[in-house]
């Protein structure tokens, strides 16, 4: 019999913990006779009740394991902490809120179990929940980087998807420090099944991701695969290079033939603030990469934990 591992990253969740238990148990009932379950619940430095939840689930189900941090690291390193600590044939990565739906989880397992697939992946078909402003940059966003990036990012993906021991051994060897999972799941290949749904909304609580997180998340992932906004700086300063080449000659003819005087300072102002905005913005593209470089090379751990489930057994 299969064993399936669901890893739960969680920030600020305290009111969605206890249905999504409820809920996920129901299908792990369901599913009793094909698989056997085993709950990762990853405390991401929740500044709410979280962890006292998850203790009491631990207390009262043994399938219920938690890895609590000592402090936010993130939902990437969260996801990273839950897929290391897992010990299922198969691992799926779920949202709390219930936004995921599942139910889904049955036809994931059967998809995998003709061995056709290394991955059962999810694509939303809606936005709800959105904000008209966050959907117009989320689709920029895929139909960017799917053009300058060279792994597929498909538009809707979703972390909840199900994969084989191989794969997630294949994500666990890449330990690196800026991470972005979406991408990670791409980079290693594998065989993918998608599944369209639509998206529900939370059960309880608020988002923890705000326009300002969403931005830089962007930002991680096209950093992390792609080198494209670099040739776009070497482009960028190419171009105004020859620009100010063809007027230096403009220039100097004028001068020469009709004694043209030099223009204003306005213009020399305004050509000024250009020439320096765009070379800040081109400064600033090298930085994002150098700093990204820059983490990596300290090589600080991924996450610390603070508390397990075991550690808290123990102490009592």
């Amino acid at each position: 019999m299969k064993k399936i591992s669901i890893v739960v990253p969680c920030h600020n969740e305290e009111s969605s913990i206890p249905l999504f238990y409820e809920e996920v148990n129901k299908i792990a009932e369901d599913m009793k006779k094909k698989a056997t379950f085993e709950f990762i619940f990853v405390n991401d430095g929740s500044k709410d009740q979280t962890l006292e939840e998850l203790r009491k689930l631990s207390e009262k189900d043994s399938k219920v394991r938690y890895i609590s941090f000592s402090r936010n690291f993130g939902k990437e390193s969260a996801m990273y902490a839950g897929l290391e600590a897992s010990t299922g044939d198969y691992v799926t990565t779920m949202d709390a809120d219930l936004q995921d739906p599942p139910s889904l989880l049955k036809e994931m397992f059967d998809i995998l179990e003709t061995g056709e697939y290394d991955c059962v992946a999810t694509k939303s078909t809606n936005r709800k929940g959105y904000s008209f402003l966050r959907k117009i940059f989320t689709k920029w966003f895929y139909q960017l980087i799917g053009k300058i990036s060279n792994i597929e990012m498909v538009p809707g993906a979703r972390d909840f998807r199900l994969m084989t021991r191989q794969m997630i051994d294949a994500v666990l060897s890449m330990k690196e420090y800026n991470r972005y999972s979406k991408g990670l799941f791409s980079f290693v290949g594998f065989e993918t099944k998608w599944i369209d749904f639509e998206l529900e909304e939370r059960v309880a609580g608020k988002t923890n991701f705000n326009f300002g997180k969403l931005f830089a998340y962007a930002l991680e992932g096209i950093v992390a695969f792609s080198t494209a906004p670099l040739v776009f700086a070497a482009l960028v300063g190419m171009f105004f290079c020859l620009i100010a080449v063809i007027l230096i000659i403009i220039i100097i003819t004028k001068t020469l033939i009709w004694g043209d005087p030099v223009g204003g300072w306005p213009s020399m102002a305004c050509i000024m603030f250009l020439v320096g905005g765009v070379q800040l913005f081109c400064t600033g593209i090298i930085g994002e990469y150098l700093s990204k470089t820059y983490l990596e090379t300290k090589k600080r751990p991924i996450y610390i934990i603070k508390e397990t489930e075991k550690s808290e057994r123990k102490r009592k």
